[in-house]
């Protein structure tokens, strides 16, 4: 989320730059709320499938783990 927040602030500010009255940040600055919705909205209906989760071993602790007698 972070990185498109900057992005939108970086490319509002240069079309302020070129357009220098009528185009102004406060003017375009609900972009970002709109840019924070979609990428929310990106996240929600996104597919999961191959996705690792945060619940599944890492191969090096589940190489430990096999291992018997805590060895």
């Amino acid at each position: 989320m972070g990185p498109v927040v900057l992005i939108t602030i970086g490319v509002l500010f240069l079309i302020q730059e070129f357009s220098h009255d009528y185009f102004t940040f406060v003017r375009l600055s609900p972009i970002i709320l709109i840019m924070i919705g979609a990428v929310k909205i990106l996240r929600a209906v996104a597919p999961s499938d191959g996705h690792i989760g945060t619940d599944t071993p890492t191969p090096a602790a589940a190489a430990g783990a096999a291992q018997p007698n805590g060895q």
